[in-house]
């Protein structure tokens, strides 16, 4: 089948996964569609306006869009699909946010839009008196108006400019301090002109995604450069910290002095600050204000950088809604939030900027190439009892932390006794029964930063061949050599969890070896559903699962 994509009237489309087409229709889809459901043979994405406007956003036009898909398709588009997405792609433009003077004036080139808006009850506390043949907007209320609007269907691009912030001669070093050559790679330094967008009132916010592994802080840093501006970074914790403290001394002109950490352990405010979602959200009691928030404000930042962005917590939108004025860039992996508010990313940071394929850079030799196996194994009978007739959410605990993983487990290390084992999971019991089984060093969120650090340095020197994190290793931790990653439990049904575990394994290694990213999963329970569901978004990148019994690892060498 050379046309692999059937497009239907609900604003789904079946992607045929068997025809010579397929890459190139994959391809094509991932710029404007959301993958749904991943069986064998038909994949089905679904058009959003979300999807629409990202691609609006990044340059993507709805004729191209529509040529590629009717090339690609047996059959004609229906009608009303082909309506929804030049409808959709043309709002992204339409409302424009600009700068007159002192005020904000939301314009338009259909001034009837304008007078509904004006009218909409929603809009009415936001929107001032007319200005100039737009409506006048309270500097303060920004952020609010663009995710209002969103919520409206209206999208609103932002052309009101930044405070340019206090400036800093930021360069890239040639050379790093280690003694290595350095320079950004061409995907790298390309999605940093995307944000930049040579200082134009098109640049200055929004959101690069790019794989695990690819050097996400190298765009950081490259954004950095071009702006030349004071920068405040947030990241997912201590150890991405000082990872991001570690690249910005190693591959740029700053010295250390410059450089500080704002954290649970040091209060350092300088020219480039390093801090945590959980220290800037840090309150003393439910009911008490959060007293690091004012960290955004309190030097004349000119860029704001946001690291793993999707995971951005609510007080933190709330802040990002009142500092419209600085720039901002978010950082991902992947956009897609569990609690579908991927919209308000869009609106108080700003649109997507730049992606690439996974599959594209694994081509290239930028990530390692990865296989991925889902083992099935039964439910353990000692706790069999613990399971039937309980709650959803009991028996997703009892199957995700079920016993007969064990044995699994034992049997993927000693396949890979030469090689570098990250073992995750989402429960602590089942970790710490694992780890004292094994004998196994265990990282959780209790672990002291000394020790995690420790660890972590064990682990690269090769002192220690396997290593067990909770979910605090889902993020940003460096560990380059990992090769083999096994997931033993997860956050339900949650797909960028999943992208973000095979990333900890993608760094390209030197032999060019394949990464191997293993999940075991109680059969015939909600863990298995839920392993479907987590699948989905790597799935859209291209990787395909093996799917095994758990005592049937001698066929791993048949797919190899």
């Amino acid at each position: 089948m050379d046309r692999p994509l059937i497009v239907q009237s609900d604003r789904t489309i079946l992607l045929a996964t068997d025809s010579p087409s397929y890459a190139t229709a994959r391809d094509l889809l991932a710029r404007f569609a959301e993958l749904e459901r991943s069986p064998e043979h038909y994949h089905t994405y679904r058009i959003t306006p979300l999807s629409l406007w990202n691609a609006a956003a990044a340059g993507n036009d709805s004729a191209g869009i529509i040529e590629g898909m009717r090339k690609l398709s047996p059959y004609p588009l229906p009608a009303n699909v082909v309506f929804e997405i030049e409808e959709q792609m043309s709002r992204y433009g339409l409302l424009r946010l600009s700068k007159e003077g002192s005020d904000l004036v939301l314009t338009s080139e259909e001034p009837s839009l304008l007078m509904r808006l004006a009218r909409n009850p929603r809009l009415a506390p936001i929107l001032g008196q007319p200005l100039g043949g737009g409506l006048r907007i309270p500097m303060g209320l920004r952020g609010k108006l663009k995710l209002v609007l969103l919520r409206l269907g209206w999208p609103v691009e932002d052309l009101a400019g930044y405070t340019p912030g206090a400036l800093l001669e930021v360069e890239l070093a040639q050379t790093s301090r280690s003694g290595e050559p350095f320079t950004l790679r061409s995907y790298q330094r390309d999605a940093a002109e995307a944000f930049y967008a040579a200082g134009s009132e098109h640049g200055g916010s929004g959101v690069i995604v790019l794989p695990c592994g690819s050097g996400k802080t190298m765009v950081g840093l490259g954004a950095m450069a071009l702006l030349k501006r004071q920068t405040l970074i947030v990241t997912t914790g201590i150890t991405a910290a000082r990872q991001w403290l570690r690249e910005l001394y190693d591959k740029t002109n700053l010295d250390e002095d410059l450089l500080g950490e704002y954290s649970g352990l040091r209060k350092e405010i300088r020219p480039v600050t390093v801090t945590t979602y959980q220290t800037v959200t840090y309150r003393k009691k439910k009911s008490a204000p959060f007293p690091h928030l004012e960290l955004f404000t309190t030097l004349d930042w000119g860029l704001i950088i946001y690291d793993e962005v999707h995971l951005l917590p609510a007080p933190v939108f709330r802040i990002t809604a009142e500092i419209q004025a600085r720039r901002r860039l978010g950082l991902t992996a992947t956009l897609i939030r569990e609690d579908g508010k991927e919209g308000e990313v869009f609106s108080l940071i700003g649109p997507k900027r730049y992606d690439v394929p996974w599959k594209e850079l694994e081509k290239a030799g930028w990530i390692a190439q990865a296989r991925c196996y889902e083992l099935r194994v039964d439910l353990c009978p000692s706790v069999e009892d613990d399971y039937v007739g309980q709650s959803p959410r009991r028996q997703q605990l009892v199957a995700g932390s079920n016993p007969q993983k064990d044995e699994v487990v034992e049997e993927l290390i000693a396949r890979h006794a030469e090689d570098r084992i990250l073992i995750i999971g989402q429960y602590l019991d089942q970790l710490r029964r694992l780890s004292e089984r094994l004998s196994l060093p265990l990282i959780t969120g209790g672990t002291p930063q000394r020790r995690r650090d420790e660890l972590y340095d064990s682990f690269r020197r090769g002192e220690l061949g396997v290593l067990m994190v909770s979910k605090v290793g889902n993020f940003a931790v460096d560990l380059p050599e990992a090769n083999v990653a096994i997931q033993i439990s997860g956050t339900f049904g949650s797909r960028q969890e999943e992208a973000q575990r095979l990333g900890r394994i993608l760094r390209p290694k030197g032999d060019k070896s394949p990464a191997r990213f293993y999940s075991i999963v109680t059969a015939r329970t909600p863990d298995e559903q839920f392993s479907s569901n987590r699948q989905l978004f790597l799935t859209e990148q291209g990787y395909r699962y093996y799917i095994l019994r758990g005592e049937d690892l001698d066929l791993l060498d048949e797919l190899d």
